[in-house]
């Protein structure tokens, strides 16, 4: 049904700009109209005008709170310009909006304008009428584009100007929804890690440079530093480093490595400095090939549909074959008036309508929904599966023991151990750090031109010299753990817990065991997702024992450990072959491949660049509270959208009798179809006005 009463709304609303961060691959687009023929000068004239145009983008558009949320994960929003795309069809809906001013005015009686406006509705026309002709010749099929053409080409031939000019309004406001729906999804994964590395430092001879990191060619000798991320692949020729590989390879502990050792891009130095001879950089680095498979990963979201197109296309056979027996029995007005009643045109409208207005609802919850139509999937999910490292557990592990050696107190061990890591900003440093906070220790100083990296630290505090650092530094420093302490790094290891181990000068003063931290929010969110009869799977790039553990604790009966990027996706494709629409919850580096694959993908605010980018949900508060609200408000939507689709067919029947039994003819079909318009955009829009309560409330 064509929704006269949407006008002036959809017109409001959609001539805001659209900002999006960036667009999905040319796919992922909602297909365009065939290209209409070159527009007289006059023509070119009056788009120039528009584009000239300064389209805000308001709470109208896509909500103010969403567009806060985009800007702080991509700090160059509001520089971005407007796409080709988008001026295109901004320039539409005002030349369409101008249009139908005119066209009204001349019919209540200006006959001048009326007779202006003819010659630029036909021109308007030529795309509909070439759409139609493709979808009926090129596509062989009879669909939307077919009853608008015949709706169209009526109206001009009966001479009802001020009903062809309503009905390009409105199909301009459908467009531009459509547009925001599709194209709120970030699209720009190989500009993902690059901006990360705009400069790096290569050794040349005795000093060091600052380039360019695309000027950097395979041999050179990259510097890299405590608290930087390496920006190449390859292998460590000097330097040794404790290196975060977590957003990478899911570890949990940080990989201690030296001379010989193999570096990765992207993953972050946690304390020492190191020169890695270059051996992939750019494009051929591990991240890169990431990237690579998931530009070539098959997209889901391309291939979902919009429900109310679907719903669209199975009501068109029977509205022409409708319009056809009207026309035979009472006329060529009464067949157009038929046209009229196709519910298709309303659905695609309420549908996107219902779409942005529930993510708008999310982003008031902390939940940044950058494909709508995520949100519809996610009511189908009967699986989710979780990544382990940064997701189920936060990255700062915790201290749970101290072992000291000799005559120390464990006060005095971890006092010596947070005075030495001080000034540190890795987890393990915050970790030892807070625990004597919590234990209200004073630290004495340090004396700093003692201080020492690598591997471990070595300062001087109060007269005696400490060691801070990996059973591998106090080996080098000549140094032996006793059989007592390696067992206990041995079970420590096997259970995936850190070991820190502190020498008060010449002798061990003891272990310090830190373990993962469970988010305090994870086993509650757990249970939640488990009483909706979903099924929980666990996906780590950590060791068997502790994602084993963490499994036990979450009370998770599904888990799977030491997986690889690639082996990630395939367990999601596993899942998928089993018939069950998977949900991936993840934030790392490593996790960006499996989010591509699932139906829904969700990553958490602070992820790595890429895991943020892939995602089409991101849950702002940096936590996983906001994860049942979610899944109420796809419940909510998928209400919202049956009552859309009954709010359409309902004033049908009604249409029909009058046309039928009242004879009805257009302007009381403009009548009635108003008040149904009104009827179902207040239901699209209710959710906005009346949000939906959580289980809570």
């Amino acid at each position: 049904m064509i929704i006269p009463a949407l006008l002036i709304v959809a017109g409001v609303r959609l001539c805001q700009k659209s900002r999006s961060p960036g667009q999905l691959p040319a796919s992922s687009q909602p297909t365009a109209e065939p290209s209409s023929p070159p527009a007289p000068s006059w023509i070119e004239q009056v788009e120039r005008l528009l584009d000239n145009f300064n389209l805000q983008e308001t709470a109208l558009a896509i909500g103010t709170k969403r567009q806060q949320q985009l800007r702080e994960l991509d700090a160059t929003l509001d520089k971005a310009a407007l796409s080709p795309e988008e001026r295109k069809i901004n320039r539409r809906i005002m030349f369409a909006i101008g249009l139908a001013g005119l066209t009204i005015t001349g019919t209540l009686g200006f006959p001048l304008l009326t007779l202006i406006s003819v010659p630029i509705l036909i021109y308007q026309a030529i795309p509909v009428a070439r759409g139609g002709y493709d979808e009926l010749v090129v596509q062989r099929k009879v669909g939307s584009q077919v009853i608008r053409t015949l709706f169209t080409g009526g109206g001009l031939a009966l001479g009802y100007f001020w009903l062809s000019a309503l009905d390009g309004v409105i199909f301009c406001s459908i467009e531009k929804l459509r547009f925001n729906v599709y194209n709120t999804s970030r699209g720009h994964l190989v500009r993902a890690i690059g901006e990360q590395f705009r400069a790096v430092w290569v050794q040349k001879g005795e000093v060091e440079l600052e380039v360019p990191v695309e000027e950097v060619r395979v041999g050179d000798i990259v510097v890299v530093r405590a608290g930087e991320a390496i920006p190449v692949d390859g292998t460590i020729t000097e330097g040794i480093a404790s290196i975060d590989q977590h957003m990478l390879t899911g570890e949990a502990q940080p990989v201690e490595k030296s001379v010989g050792d193999a570096a990765f891009a992207a993953t972050l130095i946690l304390s020492g400095t190191i020169r890695v001879k270059v051996e992939k950089a750019g494009a051929d680095t591990l991240v890169a090939t990431i990237e690579d498979i998931l530009q070539h990963t098959s997209d889901y979201t391309s291939a979902l549909e919009l429900k109310g197109k679907v719903i669209s296309d199975k009501t068109v056979l029977p509205t022409l074959a409708l319009s056809a027996v009207t026309l035979t029995v009472l006329g060529p007005t009464a067949a157009l008036c038929t046209l009229s009643c196709h519910v298709g045109q309303g659905m695609r409208l309420l549908g996107p309508l219902s779409l942005l207005n529930f993510m708008n609802l999310a982003a008031k919850d902390d939940i940044l929904v950058k494909d709508g139509r995520a949100l519809e999937a996610l009511q189908d999910v009967d699986t989710v599966v979780f990544d382990k490292t940064g997701t189920l557990t936060r990255e700062q592990p915790h201290v749970v023991a101290i072992r000291p050696c000799a005559s120390y107190t464990e006060n005095e061990v971890l006092g010596y151990a947070a005075a030495a890591e001080a000034k540190q900003t890795h987890p393990l440093a915050r970790a030892i750090l807070q625990e004597a906070e919590n234990r209200q220790l004073d630290l004495p100083l340090l004396d700093e031109s003692a201080y020492e990296v690598g591997y471990g630290m070595r300062v001087e505090i109060a007269g005696h010299q400490i060691r801070v650092g990996s059973a591998r530094f106090m080996e080098r420093e000549g140094l032996l753990l006793s059989a007592d302490l390696v067992q206990h790094q041995v079970d420590c290891y096997q259970r995936g817990y850190s070991v820190v181990y502190v020498a008060i000068d010449e002798a061990m003063g003891g272990a310090i065991e830190l373990r993962p931290t469970i988010r305090p929010e994870a086993k509650r969110i757990i249970q939640r997702i488990r009483q909706r009869g979903l099924e929980v799977y666990i996906l780590s790039g950590d060791h068997e024992e502790p994602t084993r553990q963490l499994a036990h604790d979450l009370g998770i009966e599904h888990y799977l450990a030491e997986t690889l990027p690639e082996h990630k996706a395939k367990e999601i494709e596993r899942l998928q072959g089993e018939g069950k629409s998977v949900c991936f919850v993840g934030d790392g580096i490593n996790d960006a491949i499996a989010l591509k694959k699932a139906h829904v993908s969700i990553s958490l605010r602070g992820a790595s660049t890429l895991a943020s980018d892939t995602a089409q949900i991101i849950l702002m508060d940096e936590g996983l509270q906001q994860l049942p609200r979610l899944f109420e408000l796809a419940d909510a939507l998928e209400r919202n959208m049956k009552g859309n689709l009954i709010s359409l067919i309902a004033p049908t029947p009604i249409l029909l009798a009058g046309l039928y039994l009242l004879n009805f003819r257009i302007y009381e079909m403009f009548v009635v179809g108003a008040t149904g318009g009104i009827v179902c955009l207040t239901h699209a829009m209710w959710p906005a006005i009346y949000p939906p309560t959580t289980a809570s409330d």
